[in-house]
């Protein structure tokens, strides 16, 4: 399913500097992405950033380091500044979509943070909205431009792998008792907060699953009762993938992993990030029950999200174009949800 282009560009037209502000605080990739888009200076002229109504209770992040010196306002004065061409949603999360649809209707791009809401009819306008007025909807899927992920594309494309028949992943760690109370304010719980990353690359791997069928646990630790352990099944007719997450899991951080096996090898990229490391193995030429194995130790990004937001620079200009589709976005969105235990159609 995956097309043979790159997915990060290679360099960036000199053109005019794209002008961008940030809505919203309250999100925890906020600071950082901030900080990476205002060092990208080349590209962008960051105005400042919006503190909405909806973020009341995050005041103490306007006191973070990678706000330093940007000026802050209104909501709507920030939509309103002149020649404004792009806006990163950074809200509280169950404020992405609303506050990312004004944007929308000013004809402004986005990127918008992750997940996409409990309302998939709000996102699904939200995305037709934007096709419709050719505006950039750039979601907040780090890895899509993970160096271990991009090397396991590169696998793919080349056909090293074979057909894919299925994919383990997981993402977890072990979270204090505050972070487990905000993640118990989600119907998915830790697989709406951090399984949406893992399925956007299995679909975006393997395609449509035919179905996804939700496995809800609860720990019931620190008697904080969510949904904090659970894993979600995507079924393919050719074999069934798996993403796993876990608020819970002793050093789930150096576990999290995504295993891709197909008919002619695997790649486990363990842990995805800091350091990132690859595995990959392929069937012995003699011996179908051996197979030769190569480690592959890559850098860690020196920026987190530099790839990304040069990539949303080039979806601006139209010197690139966005590799995940708005109807891949919405499909994910939809699996998503449905992998939390909503009634979703797919």
């Amino acid at each position: 399913m995956i097309k043979s282009k790159k997915i990060i560009p290679t360099e960036v037209n000199i053109m005019k500097k794209i002008k961008i502000g940030q809505i919203g605080i309250g999100h925890n990739h906020g600071a950082q992405k901030c900080a990476d888009c205002r060092r990208l200076t080349d590209l962008y002229e960051f105005v400042g950033v919006a503190f909405p109504e909806c973020d009341a209770g995050f005041e103490k992040r306007v006191n973070n380091k990678e706000y330093e010196g940007l000026k802050f306002m209104s909501e709507e004065e920030l939509l309103a500044t002149p020649d404004l061409d792009a806006v990163i949603i950074e809200t509280s999360v169950p404020n992405l979509v609303p506050t990312a649809q004004k944007a929308i209707d000013r004809g402004l791009h986005i990127h918008l943070d992750k997940p996409a809401g409990e309302n998939i009819d709000e996102f699904e306008k939200l995305l037709s909205d934007a096709k419709q007025k050719h505006l950039a909807v750039q979601m907040g899927y780090m890895y899509r431009y993970n160096p271990a992920v991009l090397y396991a594309f590169e696998q793919i494309n080349a056909g090293k792998l074979g057909e894919i028949y299925n994919i383990d992943a997981h993402m977890s760690t072990e979270h204090p008792a505050d972070f487990r109370r905000w993640l118990s304010t989600f119907k998915g719980g830790t697989m709406y907060i951090f399984g949406c990353h893992l399925i956007d690359l299995i679909v975006k791997i393997q395609g449509k699953p035919r179905e996804v069928v939700p496995f809800i646990s609860q720990s019931g630790k620190g008697d904080i009762n969510f949904s904090d352990n659970s894993c979600a099944a995507l079924l393919y007719d050719k074999g069934t993938s798996f993403v796993r997450t876990s608020s819970v899991e002793v050093n789930g951080w150096e576990r999290r992993q995504f295993v891709i096996n197909g008919s002619l090898g695997s790649i486990e990229i363990k842990p995805i990030e800091g350091p990132m490391r690859a595995i990959e193995s392929y069937a012995g030429e003699t011996k179908p029950w051996s197979s030769f194995h190569t480690d592959i130790t890559l850098e860690k990004q020196a920026h987190r999200y530099d790839n990304m937001l040069i990539d949303l620079a080039n979806m601006i200009r139209g010197t690139g174009e966005n590799p995940y589709t708005y109807e891949h976005d919405l499909y994910v969105h939809k699996a998503t949800l449905a992998a939390c235990g909503f009634d979703i159609k797919l």
